[in-house]
């Protein structure tokens, strides 16, 4: 702690956190030394026990909304709200968390099968990842941690991903002596939020927990992901991107979920293929009709917004790379129109009285008046609304926000350069 409070450590802060000196600064290392405290008291660890800091960022989505599944590209980065660990081995078999806020979680590792009654539990995505790295020839074993974590639960920047990223970079870096990547980390990280969680969620999230920066992601092959990373300069464009949330439930949301991964396979089952992805475009144009007849209407429409997403993904990162934020942000409003019409995941069919996400996309059009941009993000149904907003509409944007949400509900974000880490130790 004295390291940590001396300032040594505090241009690794800096980089990760994005805080530039300053307050912001003050408030990472008392972050950082109370996370430590914590750990001790918890643990009853004295000074001389040895431990490591880890950190595992939330993520934004910038493009590719619902084409992961599929099998499609993705543009995303992380972000600087993390969640932040303390661990140490324990010299036992179960892994004992103390997350802020909740009660202690406890896994036994000697077996590593689903349990039915951990499913949508952290206890699952423990196990799952644990399991998974078994599988895959390493041996994880018992730690103890405390976590903290800056990622607001229902935030839309993706907390489960940035949970399971830090559950596997803490087995990878404690035990595996970091045999895995960070795609394979964001891998591993899957297969537990599939398998053990029991959601039946894409790569994007925990590959751009796990990678960090921007990243463009293309899941044709989701054993082997092409990630590249994509260098822009966000603070230069004069907007600051938010991240608004909504305010609405978004639990009891799995089957709204579902219904679009279950809905786009259909429309690919008619042509012997299992993703979107695998389909000829041009053949399921000329196939709509019958589709419409066949499965009805909102699964062709889903489908047309696959296609058409999937471009716009990797526009939206060749515009970034020539440095077109015009061009972006123009890609921007057109994936917010299709994922409204032709997705249609901004409010769920089953309670159609809450419409949380279409207020908020009126009131930021309201302030944004055409400039900048603003989008559902994310799953959707009652999550979150990304915005680009110009800095010297800011003040009003957030006023608008606060009036028409409360205090706290739309948070500035920076991209973070780095994925889930080993911070020191």
């Amino acid at each position: 702690m004295d390291q940590i409070a001396g300032g040594s450590w505090d241009e690794r802060l800096n980089h990760l956190y994005c805080c530039s000196g300053g307050e912001a600064l003050e408030a990472v290392r008392a972050r950082t030394i109370e996370a430590v405290k914590r750990y001790q008291e918890l643990f009853s660890a004295g000074d001389d026990v040895q431990v490591a800091l880890f950190s595992s960022p939330g993520r934004t989505e910038l493009g590719g909304n619902h084409t992961d599944h599929q099998h499609g590209c993705v543009l995303a980065a992380s972000v600087n709200m993390d969640m932040l660990s303390v661990a140490a081995p324990n010299g036992t078999n179960q892994v004992r968390i103390h997350s802020e806020g909740y009660p202690v979680l406890t896994v036994d590792l000697s077996d590593l099968s689903p349990v039915e009654s951990e499913k949508e539990t952290s206890a699952s995505l423990v196990r799952g990842v644990a399991a998974r790295m078994t599988e895959l020839g390493q041996a994880p074993a018992g730690f103890d941690a405390y976590v903290c974590s800056s990622v607001p639960a229902g935030s839309g920047l993706s907390s489960s991903a940035a949970y399971e990223v830090l559950v596997g970079t803490i087995f990878n870096v404690l035990f595996c002596n970091q045999v895995f990547t960070p795609v394979q980390v964001a891998q591993i990280g899957q297969y537990a939020e599939n398998v053990f969680f029991g959601k039946p969620c894409g790569l994007m999230d925990e590959t751009a927990s796990a990678v960090g920066g921007v990243v463009s992601i293309d899941f044709k092959d989701p054993s082997a992901p092409i990630v590249r990373k994509v260098d822009f300069d966000f603070p230069a464009t004069g907007h600051t991107l938010c991240i608004i949330n909504s305010g609405a439930d978004h639990a009891d949301l799995t089957d709204a979920y579902a219904a679009i991964t279950n809905e786009m396979k259909s429309v690919a089952a008619c042509f012997g293929k299992e993703v979107l992805r695998d389909v000829d475009e041009t053949t399921f144009r000329a196939t709509i009709p019958e589709l419409r007849k066949a499965l009805g209407d909102r699964a062709v429409l889903r489908a047309i917004h696959f296609f058409d997403e999937n471009r716009r993904a990797v526009q939206e990162a060749q515009a970034l790379e020539k440095g077109d934020f015009a061009a972006f942000l123009a890609l921007v409003r057109a994936s917010g129109m299709s994922s409204s019409l032709y997705l249609q995941n901004t409010f769920a069919p089953s309670d159609p009285k809450q419409q949380a996400i279409p207020m908020v996309l009126w009131a930021a059009e309201e302030v944004l008046q055409g400039t900048g941009a603003v989008r559902v993000h994310g799953g959707g149904f009652a999550g979150t609304v990304q915005a680009f907003v110009p800095n010297d509409k800011l003040p009003a944007f957030l006023s608008a926000m606060e009036e028409l949400l409360s205090k706290d509900m739309c948070h500035m974000l920076s991209i973070r350069p780095e994925g889930g880490c080993l911070v020191a130790g």
